[in-house]
């Protein structure tokens, strides 16, 4: 890799506490320099001018479905991550729900294997119990050792106290942390979207609030009766008012967890499905207005550490049916950063700096994700370079991703990729 120095850009780094104009200099795949403009010399770097550009940190996505292996006709590592760098991310925690299950070391180490052709780094999140039967916990230290970064059965809740308690526990050991989908499967079951008056009057079933917030407080309960560790639980794709109540309380606690929202959650709610759109299904649903509303203000007041996509992509032929049969999830790599800018930054007025923070910094340290979500002198050189102000239009068939299932067709977004490098390897724009 040759050294690259990028010059005359404004460098947002929320961990180095950065926000200003620097040059940067990559080389060996490391931030070799950052200094004011003009004052790092390298004549065999090649140069990228990136004057009224923001030049950050790599995002990090901690929560991704890449679909490999077993599922390759919806996407593979190999487009996945295409995907994630067309959307300026260099990071991206798969999620172990493929087929077969991702519950040995043998599969995390063939998810990073080089011929998976990934263009960014993937990092394999392994099931927490034997299939995500939610009985049998697997093997923690192994799996860690093969390179898992925390455990979770996520899309089938782990629903037994004593099994949640044995996961945190033997999770606290080994330093990993377990993440939650949240979901009361013994109340959601024949359901395809939120609770309320919008599934009475379409005639579906509806996913009732506390099929959310009862298991994160169960959770928290479990979390609380463990006292010779200090577990870390983790909530995935928050989505309701009580469930995020909870999580403030329990860190007022002392208790030791954290959260995330999805872009759709704070962009959307229930009214995208109201013509029986496929591509607005999801699981958590999206909910009531007051719901999303409850999203961004934890965002604002710092109770939500990181946004993260749960990237879900579908074949068309499996969007393309009745909605309760459709499959959840949508895509959501590429739009992330656009959604995050339009919505959180230009519309609620959050400065830049949170917005990076909240899709880098902030999920690199959740998931203890070292020398990632920050560009100081000796990180790894994970950077995007973005106009934030220009406005663009994003076309699904334009993806990346094998999937094309967003209800983000068409919409107006702001802050465009330029270009994302990603250890050092330029892997979009250029």
């Amino acid at each position: 890799m040759n050294p690259i120095l990028i010059r005359g850009g404004h460098l947002v780094d929320p961990a180095a506490h950065v926000d200003g104009r620097r040059d940067l200099l990559l080389a060996d795949g490391k931030v070799a320099a950052v200094d004011m403009p003009g004052k790092i010399k390298h004549s065999a770097a090649e140069i990228i001018e990136a004057k009224g550009l923001v030049v950050a940190p790599g995002l990090v996505d901690i929560h991704v479905h890449l679909r490999e292996p077993g599922q390759s006709y919806k996407e593979t590592i190999a487009t996945g991550t295409a995907a994630a760098a067309a959307g300026g991310f260099t990071t991206v925690c798969a999620m172990p729900n493929t087929v077969p299950v991702n519950d040995s070391p043998e599969t995390t180490r063939w998810m990073q294997a080089p011929e998976r052709g990934a263009a960014v780094r993937v990092f394999p999140i392994a099931a927490a119990t034997r299939g995500s039967m939610g009985e049998n916990l697997t093997e923690y230290g192994a799996l860690k050792a093969a390179g898992a970064v925390a455990v979770t059965d996520d899309g089938k809740p782990i629903l037994g106290d004593s099994v949640m308690r044995q996961a945190l526990t033997a999770a606290a050991r080994v330093n990993l942390p377990v993440i939650q989908h949240a979901e009361d499967t013994r109340l959601t079951g024949g359901c395809s979207m939120n609770a309320g008056a919008l599934a009475f009057r379409l005639g579906l079933r509806g996913m009732p609030v506390q099929a959310e917030s009862g298991l994160v407080e169960r959770d928290i309960r479990v979390l609380s009766e463990i006292k010779d560790s200090r577990p870390h639980l983790h909530v995935a794709h928050l989505s309701t008012k009580a469930a995020l109540d909870a999580v403030r309380r329990a860190r007022r606690n002392g208790l030791r967890v954290t959260c995330e929202v999805t872009p759709h959650h704070f962009a959307l709610n229930e009214e995208a499905i109201a013509n029986y759109n496929t591509n607005a299904k999801m699981n958590p649903p999206l909910r009531a207005e007051a719901d999303r509303e409850a999203m961004i203000e934890g965002i604002i007041d710092g109770s939500i550490e990181c946004i993260a996509t749960d990237h879900a992509p579908h074949a068309l032929h499996e969007k393309e049916q009745e909605f309760e049969r459709a499959p959840n999830g949508i895509t959501g790599l590429e739009t992330a950063l656009g959604l995050s800018i339009a919505i959180l930054h230009v519309r609620h007025k959050l400065p830049l700096s949170r917005v990076i923070a909240l899709l880098s910094s902030q999920p690199a340290a959740v998931l203890n994700l070292k020398g990632r979500g920050t560009l100081a002198v000796g990180s790894v050189a994970d950077v995007v370079i973005f106009d934030p102000q220009k406005q663009w239009t994003f076309r699904a068939l334009q993806s990346k991703s094998r999937s094309k299932n967003t209800p983000f067709e068409g919409w107006t977004l702001q802050g465009k990729i330029a270009r994302t490098i990603s250890e050092g390897r330029m892997v979009y724009g250029g």
